[in-house]
């Protein structure tokens, strides 16, 4: 049995369905979703579908809340979410279920978002959407925090983590850095998975390098990635 964690899928259904491919997922192991699987790209309610699926089917998954699924939940009763939910291209997830509204996104869809956890501690891991805040006395009792902070590696306490390994995503990396956060665990016992799938062909300087969806093998800690193919 093997346990894998994937960030970010962002409407990439078809890239999700090739990296899931790619690592042989199968009953016997466990699947970690560590948020934001709408958005930005194509069928957001494509990649809702095949989690839904592989539940269905029997297979072991965990999901959690990421700020897009936080995004779109609070548009359902607040203006000003959905405004701030339409410019984080929420209209694409609108459009992959054939809806004008958030609120016409069927219930089954909401419940699911609903009930999404923030964070995951299993055998040697902390899973994450975002990170962590080490300036609380608990990092893990700002929800907020967990699903949007940045630039907190410099902060990790590891009195408080101890052996622990922090995966995470939201913050785009190219797969080069990836690879060498990778090399690097054993000391800073943080990797980012979000390989920035949906930035597939941005032409932005800062999303060079983007353009992969990451697996990340926790029992044997490799890493796997499969290219954009949703377009």
């Amino acid at each position: 049995m093997n346990r894998y964690a994937i960030s970010d899928i962002h409407g990439c259904q078809k890239s999700f369905l090739a990296l899931l491919d790619k690592i042989a997922f199968s009953k016997n192991d466990e699947l970690f979703l560590l948020g934001d699987y709408v958005d930005r790209g194509p069928n957001s309610k494509g990649v809702l579908d095949v989690i839904f699926d592989l539940r269905k089917k029997g297979y072991n998954l965990h999901c959690l809340r990421g700020n897009h699924e936080a995004i779109l939940l609070r548009s359902l009763y607040d203006l000003t979410g959905l405004d701030t939910w339409l410019q984080t291209d929420g209209k694409r997830t609108l459009d992959s279920f054939g809806a004008q509204r958030s609120d016409e996104i069927p219930e089954v869809y909401l419940e699911f978002l609903r009930e999404l956890d923030y964070f995951f501690e299993t055998d040697g891991y902390i899973l994450v959407h975002a990170g962590l805040n080490f300036n609380l006395f608990d990092p893990l009792e700002d929800t907020r925090d967990l699903l949007v902070i940045r630039h907190w590696y410099d902060a990790v306490r590891y009195d408080w983590l101890g052996e622990r390994i922090i995966l995470h995503g939201h913050t785009p990396m190219a797969r080069i850095d990836i690879e060498n956060q990778l090399l690097e665990l054993k000391g800073n016992r943080y990797l980012d998975l979000d390989a920035g799938c949906v930035y597939a062909g941005s032409d932005r300087p800062d999303r060079a390098g983007l353009g992969h969806l990451c697996a990340f093998d926790m029992t044997n800690q490799r890493l796997f990635f499969q290219k954009n193919i949703d377009g």
